[in-house]
């Protein structure tokens, strides 16, 4: 049944007394220091711990009961110091940074990664759907890296979960039931992966009782009912039991009847299909000894004592559970031909279920040690085990959920403990770049577990990372062939491609001035061309001074011809021309043609048209150009011919409606690693979209490809959604919109 434990440091108005709190704990821990658990208090009572935080309880008391919890899991200072505070953060404005300062910074790390936990619930959320945004599972990355990193931030999370269970019986039925299916779809399985006896036993208690009110009603109504009779049956077992083990002469065993959880019985009548006056069993022994030895010394005790039930023995002493649960568990039938249900194990196997991996997790008081990597790895693997059973179960309910969502990643450990998350084959080189882009840059070997692997060695979840590196950084260009395997993130090969193309800058200038000033010449515009043109030449192709316009002629990012032809037009539209008249704007004949889905000044059937130097979508930003004759040409704000025009007396206000109905062109450029099949992902997209491509180009040089394509979209929200598909496709590292010739927009000239 759900626990409701007994307090004397609240009263019955709410009021805590915490220095009696405080003593209690003082008195708990003994010898260790409780100093932090103290300030968090004291933190709290300042940052107003009184606000009501939840279903009328205070930050306060909800900290102190998470505190009561972790406190049984027997978690340090540090711990139960965060917790107190949790809901503090959350509800009243005391800062992260106020908690570092008064505190220490590992509180509030706890802190921060319990509440990155919340990213779970995108999994169960009403939009969850395979086509998830990339926010989302960066989040849920974090998340479960925040879980990995630190056992900690899991058992803060659960005390809360437990907490707000407790707290939920006052709140409506609807809210009761949300919280319900998150303990029982997310947070039991998690206990019970981890080996948390009694945080699982209790979600699962707290679940049924909001999923299933009247059957967990009646549940506890029968256990209720049958209680002294249970009670006396359990005490003629233990007395059978004790002189049986006697006489075997096993000694120092302890022997504790117990009820079994209400969630239990329903399981079991499920299973059995029958109803409660046919579960015998309600109530089992559990017997601990010193040793392994003793546990089936005592088997063959109870055995002997009473006929087992062999469908019902297991021994997960020999074949523990995944979780790392170990006992002996069996049946028998009893007296009065009663079933008994009987568990042995030692008495560290007792406080390895009821902990479970917190048991084993090693603190050091206000400070966790992270030199345990044995522990560390066992503790990754059962976290990522958990998360591959819950995008199993989503699965099953939702089919276009991913069957695991965290599949394209490995987790591996720095020397000192740091958990760092790659792409699926990821190499040390894409973990030297993880840690800091000089390291990649400088990087020249590595070491797996200590020994010496090449820079393609394709990592695996677990292992531990050593980088060897040079005294100055010395990249390679091998390093960016695709088929050479040295890296699998684009983020690491995007590094080194600036590293390169920083290197070549100056390089790339002197070659780009020198073709440029030829190309003028041949063109005899070299003694009439101005610095100003040139500049305004250069902000128009979104670069911040003339030497970066030179470098990209020199790189051949830009081509000469388009940047001369640009000049040229320049030059020859500088002579004086009189000030022009602004033209009437024209409406449209809405029999024709009906509304528009621009609104310009509030007038939504004006003749207006898409601008093709930046094709505008709606849900962009947008202002309106009035030309000579042709009515207003539609811009995007950040569009250089909207920001470099100089007639700003003929921009107009504009906006789009709310409810457009029409599609839009879009140019997008794609610039990728070359390697087979590349077109084809692309085009996958859009066809898995179902959107219509206008026109496809590609260019390759230096085992680079530049794909330049038009497609058509009718909302900016869908179109930054397809962005970040194309973003996760393989060896793709730039994915944007790009403008057209600025020059080839008529519509502003004159």
């Amino acid at each position: 049944m759900v626990k409701i434990k007994e307090t004397s440091y609240i009263l019955p108005d709410g009021t805590i007394k915490i220095e009696t709190w405080l003593d209690e704990i003082a008195k708990k821990r003994q010898s260790h220091n409780v100093q932090l658990i103290e300030q968090a208090c004291t933190l709290a009572q300042f940052s107003d711990g009184s606000a009501t935080a939840f279903a009328g309880i205070t930050c306060l008391q909800l900290g102190i009961k998470m505190a009561e919890i972790l406190l049984d899991l027997k978690a340090d200072q540090t711990t139960i110091a965060a917790a107190i505070l949790y809901h503090c953060v959350t509800h009243t404005e005391l800062e992260k940074q106020d908690i570092s300062e008064q505190l220490n910074e590992d509180v509030t790390k706890l802190i921060e990664g319990a509440q990155k936990m919340d990213a779970i619930r995108s999994l169960f959320g009403e939009s969850f759907s395979a086509t998830q945004t990339q926010t989302s599972l960066d989040n849920l990355r974090k998340m479960l890296l925040a879980m990995v990193s630190d056992v900690r931030v899991v058992l803060v999370k659960l005390a809360e979960i437990t907490t707000l269970g407790h707290a939920a019986t006052k709140l409506d039925e609807a809210y009761r039931y949300k919280l319900g299916h998150e303990m029982n779809s997310i947070y039991a399985p998690l206990a019970n992966r981890l080996g948390i006896g009694q945080i699982k036993w209790e979600l699962e208690d707290l679940s049924l009782r909001f999923l299933q009110p009247k059957i967990y009603k009646q549940i506890a109504k029968y256990i209720d009912q049958k209680r002294i009779e249970r009670d006396k049956y359990i005490h003629l077992v233990i007395k059978l039991l004790e002189t049986k083990i006697s006489e075997a002469n096993i000694k120092d065993f302890e022997i504790n009847g117990r009820a079994k959880h209400i969630n239990s019985i329903y399981r079991k009548m499920q299973r059995k299909e029958v109803d409660f006056s046919q579960i015998y069993d309600v109530s089992a022994v559990r017997i601990l000894v010193p040793e392994i030895e003793d546990c089936y010394g005592i088997l063959g005790c109870v055995h002997g004592l009473w006929k087992h039930i062999p469908e019902e023995f297991d021994d997960y002493i020999s074949k523990p559970k995944p979780n790392g649960y170990r006992s002996l568990h069996t049946a028998v039938i009893g007296p009065d031909e009663r079933n008994v249900e009987v568990q042995i194990r030692t008495y560290d196997m007792h406080k390895e279920s009821e902990l479970g991996v917190a048991a084993h997790w090693k603190y050091k008081e206000g400070n966790q040690q992270a030199s345990d990597y044995e522990a560390k790895i066992a503790w990754l693997r059962q976290v990522l085990a958990w998360q591959q059973e819950l995008s199993d179960e989503q699965a099953k309910i939702q089919q276009q959920a991913p069957q695991d969502i965290f599949e394209d990643r490995i987790y591996v450990f720095t020397p000192a403990g740091e958990i760092i998350d790659l792409p699926q084959q990821g190499t040390p080189l894409d973990f030297a770049y993880s840690i800091h882009t000089e390291i990649g840059h400088r990087c020249k070997g590595a070491k797996i577990n200590g020994k010496i692997v090449p820079l393609t060695y394709q990592l695996k979840t677990g292992e531990k990372v050593e980088i060897l590196t040079n005294r100055v950084a010395s990249p390679s260009r091998d390093w960016l062939l695709p088929q050479a395997g040295y890296l699998k993130s684009s983020r690491a090969r995007a590094k080194i491609h600036h590293w390169f193309k920083k290197q070549d800058h100056e390089k790339n200038i002197l070659i780009g001035h020198e073709q440029l000033d030829q190309e003028l010449s041949r063109l005899q515009l070299k003694n009439k061309v101005k610095r100003a043109q040139l500049l305004d030449i250069s902000y128009k192709y979104n670069f911040q001074n003339i030497n970066d316009l030179y470098a990209a002629i020199g790189a051949g990012d830009l081509r000469l011809i388009q940047v001369a032809n640009a000049i040229q037009q320049s030059i020859e539209g500088t002579t004086p021309t009189a000030k022009p008249t602004l033209p009437k704007i024209q409406k449209i004949e809405k029999i024709a043609t009906g509304k528009s889905d621009i609104i310009i000044q509030g007038i939504d059937d004006l003749l207006c048209f898409n601008a093709k130097c930046c094709k505008p979508v709606p849900g962009d930003p947008i202002t309106g150009f009035i030309t000579k004759g042709r009515g207003v040409s539609i811009h995007r704000n950040n569009c250089p011919n909207i920001i470099h025009n100089p007639h700003k007396s003929r921009l107009i206000k504009t906006q789009w409606r709310t409810e457009t109905i029409q599609s839009y062109p879009v140019d997008i450029t794609v610039i990728a690693n070359e390697r087979q099949g590349l077109i084809k992902d692309i085009l996958s997209v859009l066809s898995n979209e179902k959107i219509h491509l206008n026109g496809l180009t590609t260019r390759t040089k230096e085992n680079t490809t530049t794909i330049h394509f038009s497609i058509s979209i009718s909302e900016k929200n869908f179109l930054d959604r397809i962005l970040q598909r194309f973003s996760q496709i393989p060896d793709v590292d730039i994915v944007n919109r790009h403008f057209s010739d600025p020059q080839k927009n008529e519509d502003l000239n004159g």
